[in-house]
């Protein structure tokens, strides 16, 4: 069950972040990666990885965002 919490709040956080691609919605990403880490978070109570990993993933893309972007754009 915490496995299809965590798959679902990444992708909820997944989509939520096709628009901070976009220049000047970058800072977007700063309440989206803490949002796919709670899904890592809660995925880590289940047996199974795929949720969390799939969070993590999210999470990365989020933070190599912020990073090109300089944390604001």
């Amino acid at each position: 069950m915490f496995n299809i919490l965590s798959a679902l709040i990444g992708l909820i956080t997944l989509i939520l972040m096709i628009p901070a691609v976009f220049p000047l919605l970058g800072a977007l990403n700063w309440l989206l990666v803490p949002m796919a880490l709670f899904g890592a978070f809660v995925g880590m109570f289940s047996t199974k990885n795929g949720g969390r990993n799939f969070c993590l993933i999210v999470a990365a893309f989020g933070a190599l965002r912020l990073f090109m972007g300089g944390g604001i754009l």
